[in-house]
């Protein structure tokens, strides 16, 4: 006959542990059981490993005692049943009819549940406790939408989490790296999408990895829940798994001292010359184009003490994690452009696509002659190539540059203001004052120091 104890797998000689059961019959089965009991080791210690109360003792947790005698009749009741019906003795098997016999609702309305829906779930949840903020959710809606096409693509809309394993990890990762083969034949998955938002090439490896990694964070928490036994991605193995979810990145292309100021100084065109404002501007303040487009005058302050203007900020990919504003000087350029524009550039409103602020911005970088060769490796080739300066051109180069100038005078990314003190690359600075930093920042951009009135008007 089948033998059942509580199995502690603990060194721990007080507190609380959740308890175990282990279900030996010969060498037919051996069997593992995680219950949802709490018990105190102390008080556990008053059982046997069968869960009897122990000769001599009187005193013990009665609730406890019952808990685990319904526990192993359950785990008993279960196995009969495996036998009867001629079930698999498999710990997967094992615990799926336990969980059902306990929670025969749950275990229904989980039947019911799907992979997207349960994804879905995950996504809400991620932004409801804070995990993940606006932005952070917009990406992961996308992988939503493009995780429920191939799906459907593939016939498995209403597959369940426990089901999607590795091999289908793969496929998926194949299917977002060549989405656009897709698109003529699967026409009517792709209507009402704008065009930017429909692929039409070859989807970069980067791009492809941070979509599965956003996966793999559903899959964990899956995992950690305890509503699937282990995430598919912990059985693709090492090698695999690195290669399908590292990142890797060229070196970084920004622009430098004299290249910034070539901007500066070129005269162009009225079609450019609002790219150009905002341009010079986002990289003077370093900010992401999230906090860029949100920025006005409201967000300037000036300084009580030396009369400069700088702007402060709550950056919105980490507000969700710090409340602390970022504080950034702004050289007299700077100020000029914000007074001229007042924060309102039309050019921000499409930031991609075709005539957007990204695509000016490379036309801008060219008319100015920023064609200094850069080298970007080809995920199609694999191969480096060497392209213009002015054809890598985006908002993220404005971040870059301003990193880059600032620590050719010795300012790191805590001392510009875009990371926060405490981070072991910066404690050299910790104790720059604001004029501290608008006097080096001045230095990096060549620009004269001022002080301002309290209309900022320049004294």
């Amino acid at each position: 006959m089948e033998r059942v104890t509580i199995f502690k797998r603990t060194t721990k000689k007080e507190g609380d542990i959740r308890l175990r059961f282990r279900l030996q019959d010969g060498r037919k089965a051996d069997l593992y059981h995680k219950s949802d009991i709490v018990a105190n080791l102390k008080e556990l210690d008053k059982f046997t490993p069968e869960g009897m109360v122990k000769p001599k003792v009187t005193i013990y947790n009665k609730m406890l005692h019952k808990a685990i005698t319904a526990e192993i009749a359950i785990m008993r009741k279960v196995y009969a049943d495996m036998i009867n019906n001629g079930f698999n003795k498999d710990g997967e098997t094992f615990e799926k009819l336990i969980d059902a016999e306990l929670h025969p609702i749950a275990t229904k309305e989980k039947e019911k549940s799907t992979l997207l829906s349960d994804f879905s779930k995950f996504i809400d949840k991620f932004f409801r406790d804070g995990v993940i903020g606006k932005g952070r959710l917009a990406h992961y809606k996308v992988t939503e939408r493009e995780l429920t096409r191939f799906l459907i693509i593939k016939g498995k809309s209403d597959i369940k989490t426990c089901d999607f394993d590795k091999e289908l990890i793969m496929d998926y990762r194949d299917f977002l790296l060549n989405e656009y083969l897709y698109v003529e034949k699967w026409t009517g998955l792709y209507t009402g999408l704008t065009s930017a938002n429909v692929p039409t090439k070859q989807r970069s490896t980067n791009t492809v990895a941070q979509k599965l990694n956003q996966l793999q964070s559903f899959f964990s928490t899956m995992e950690d829940e305890e509503q699937i036994d282990k995430s598919p991605f912990r059985k693709l193995g090492k090698q695999r798994r690195n290669a399908a979810l590292e990142e890797k990145y060229d070196d970084p292309v920004f622009l430098k001292a004299n290249e910034f100021q070539l901007v500066v100084n070129t005269t162009v065109p009225n079609s450019l010359q609002e790219t150009k404002d905002a341009f010079l501007l986002q990289s003077m303040l370093g900010c992401r184009i999230s906090d860029f487009k949100e920025m006005s005058m409201k967000n300037i302050a000036i300084d009580e003490n030396d009369k400069f203007a700088y702007v402060r900020y709550l950056p919105i990919k980490t507000k969700s994690k710090s409340h602390e504003d970022i504080e950034t000087p702004l050289m007299k350029m700077a100020l000029d452009i914000i007074l001229k524009h007042g924060f309102k550039f039309n050019i921000l409103k499409y930031v991609s696509g075709e005539r957007g602020y990204n695509d000016k911005i490379k036309m801008l970088l060219k008319y100015c002659g920023i064609d200094r060769e850069c080298m970007v490796f080809n995920q199609t080739t694999k191969y480096n190539e060497y392209k213009p300066l002015y054809e890598l051109g985006s908002s993220k180069l404005c971040r870059k540059t301003h990193v880059d100038m600032m620590n050719k005078v010795q300012i790191n990314q805590y001392a510009a203001g875009l990371h926060k003190e405490g981070s072991d690359a910066v404690n050299r600075y910790t104790k720059l004052s604001l004029h501290d930093r608008f006097i080096l920042m001045c230095a990096a951009f060549g620009e004269p120091s001022y002080e301002v009135d309290e209309n900022l008007n320049i004294i």
